[in-house]
């Protein structure tokens, strides 16, 4: 009996090695994040690429605000070259944190998206903090 689920074989091995490793090359999630962050070892910058607006109601703790069209050369003039930047937006039905990271690549700048962004951030129980940076 053949399922959807199994209508397309699994890749072997080697390939599906290959592939979950590269996605770690990309992403990185919001328990890692936190653990960083709460024991001061974040040796990257979170970046929260949705609107002020939505900053203000809600962020990850130590975030910086940085709406994803707004990233440019300017704005990161103070962050040297080599900076790792984590970007982050509402969650899994949000492109933001996408198309941030799209702009940080574009400016040569290395980056990494934080699955889940505010959702799974939340559903993972940690909390948000309010106001302005």
């Amino acid at each position: 009996m053949t399922t959807a689920v199994t209508a397309v074989a699994p890749a072997a091995s080697e390939r599906a090695l290959k592939h979950f490793e590269s996605a770690l090359e990309f992403e990185t999630d919001c328990w890692d994040v936190h653990d960083a962050m709460s024991n001061g070892k974040a040796d990257f910058v979170l970046l929260d690429v949705r609107s002020h607006a939505l900053y203000e109601k809600g962020h990850v703790p130590g975030a910086v605000s940085l709406p994803h069209g707004k990233i440019i050369e300017g704005t990161l003039r103070d962050y040297p070259a080599q900076t790792i930047f984590v970007v982050y937006c509402a969650g899994p039905h949000c492109n933001g944190a996408h198309r941030g990271a799209i702009r940080l690549a574009r400016l040569g700048r290395p980056v990494k998206l934080m699955i889940g962004g505010v959702t799974g951030w939340l559903d993972e129980g940690f909390t948000l903090e309010t106001g302005k940076q």
